[in-house]
């Protein structure tokens, strides 16, 4: 029969056992100049409780044991003081969290780290989870940058990732957001379950951005043509994940317009064109009668077409009426402006919100895509969780189609400058030098095949439609 009455006792007599200065044969010189302080210890204890110093004593014993030198080692990644209370776990089994501050726990969450105490480890974590979920919430930028560079911390970094899907809100607000890296930002708002209104979003993504350029004056309106630049600069990578259209008259004008110049181009002229409309006392035309009396400019796809894509852009229902209608502006047609993926990136790059018409040759097959961020051609992959391609097997039946989201973002669309408009590693890629010859579809970051066969295609003819709402 076991009882676990006995050892409060056998941790404190191990714990008299590190205050005695008799019998060590180690010591552990912990810290940098000038804070640097020497422990005594004892191999055997330290052997069986850290992996880590198991590893250090086994080459420092073989390497001193013939010649009566004491073991010495070195840690210099660690605070002397956080050592220390290593140290009586170690030899105690104890460590009362309750009397340390949350700065300090974290230090020896770290310290634990390096010293591999997979037990240690595991319970800070749930203790900082359980009783300092507000610190954390409030030093959220800590959290993240250390939970995020240690694969240890599993708890930690799941800790984060829920905070950032379910309430956002406490990101925003935390005493430490404008020191938040560019990556964790743009992750934050471009999160997948991510429900924050699109005016608080850009007030605080506008905050973070004024803030690591701290000579910018508070008022917009004295800024200089540099300021302007220098803002731009800082914000480029965060903007195509703000949603803008989104916004209302007064938000846009109040909020957006007085930074007008550190959008692109083509976006600023856009929403200044929607949001003057939007100021019209005339109710908007639905989709069906705006598309109806324009009509589009495409030798591809018809007015019924352009409706359900419309419908998928806003993830509607095929049966629900359409509630932001769209204008498709034709940018590129194949047959007039060439085939080739440099006549592609001189026109499209830097668009937004396009959507890709594909006719492929000697057939009634169409295939697209939606790109809700704009085209480069620096062969890098762009993030998005909005994107999704496309297939209607025939013209004539528009219910004959196949809608694919993207499920891995990290590659829904291909920056190849020697492609034309490209989705995933390879979902929908048009390429080759004559007409498109070797364009594919394959099956790999987005959810399912669009085609029925791999097989390389010929392009007959392509489009490029900008689109805004009405």
């Amino acid at each position: 029969m076991y009882d676990d009455k006995f050892l409060p006792i056998l941790s404190q007599n191990f714990l008299e056992i590190l205050e005695d200065n008799e019998f060590y044969d180690i010591t552990i010189e912990v810290g940098n100049d000038p804070y640097v302080k020497i422990f005594r210890a004892h191999m055997v204890i330290l052997n069986y409780r850290s992996p880590y110093l198991r590893r250090i004593l086994s080459t420092n014993i073989n390497k001193n044991k013939n010649d009566g030198v004491l073991t010495h080692i070195k840690l210099p990644n660690i605070l002397p003081e956080t050592f220390q209370m290593i140290l009586r776990y170690i030899y105690g089994g104890r460590l009362s969290l309750e009397e340390y501050d949350t700065s300090d726990i974290i230090k020896i969450l770290i310290a634990s780290s390096e010293l591999s105490l997979q037990e240690l480890i595991i319970n800070l974590q749930s203790f900082l989870i359980e009783y300092k979920k507000d610190w954390m919430e409030q030093n959220f930028n800590f959290i993240y940058k250390t939970s995020f560079e240690n694969d240890s911390f599993l708890k930690l970094q799941n800790f984060c990732t829920e905070l950032i899907s379910k309430e956002p809100e406490k990101i925003f607000n935390s005493i430490d957001f404008i020191s938040l890296s560019e990556k964790c930002l743009i992750s934050l708002i471009q999160h997948d379950n991510f429900q924050m209104d699109v005016i608080q979003v850009w007030e605080h993504v506008l905050k973070w951005g004024i803030a690591q350029n701290p000579g910018l004056p508070s008022d917009p309106s004295s800024y200089s043509k540099e300021d302007f630049i220098t803002l731009r600069g800082t914000l480029q990578q965060c903007i195509p994940f703000i949603e803008f259209f989104d916004l209302n008259h007064n938000e846009f004008l109040e909020k957006v317009y007085p930074y007008k110049k550190i959008l692109p181009k083509d976006l600023r002229e856009n929403l200044i064109k929607h949001f003057v409309n939007q100021s019209s006392d005339n109710p908007e035309p639905m989709m069906t009668k705006e598309v109806g009396s324009k009509g589009i400019d495409s030798e591809i796809i018809t007015i019924q077409h352009a409706e359900l894509i419309s419908k998928w852009i806003d993830k509607l229902d095929i049966t629900e009426e359409i509630k932001n209608p769209y204008e498709f502006n034709l940018i590129l047609r194949g047959s007039r402006d060439g085939f080739s993926p440099s006549k592609f990136h001189e026109i499209c790059d830097n668009k937004f919100h396009t959507i890709s018409i594909i006719k492929v040759k000697d057939s009634n097959e169409i295939l697209g895509g939606y790109n809700p961020i704009i085209w480069k051609s620096d062969y890098s992959d762009s993030v998005t969780k909005d994107s999704f391609i496309f297939s209607f097997k025939n013209k004539e039946n528009i219910n004959g189609y196949i809608l694919s989201r993207v499920k891995n973002k990290k590659y829904a669309i291909d920056n190849s400058a020697y492609s034309g408009p490209s989705f995933g590693v390879g979902d929908l890629k048009l390429y080759g030098d004559n007409c498109y010859d070797e364009s594919s579809c394959c099956n790999f970051d987005y959810e399912k095949p669009i085609r029925d066969t791999k097989n390389r295609f010929s392009v007959e003819e392509y489009e490029i439609f900008q689109i805004m709402k009405n």
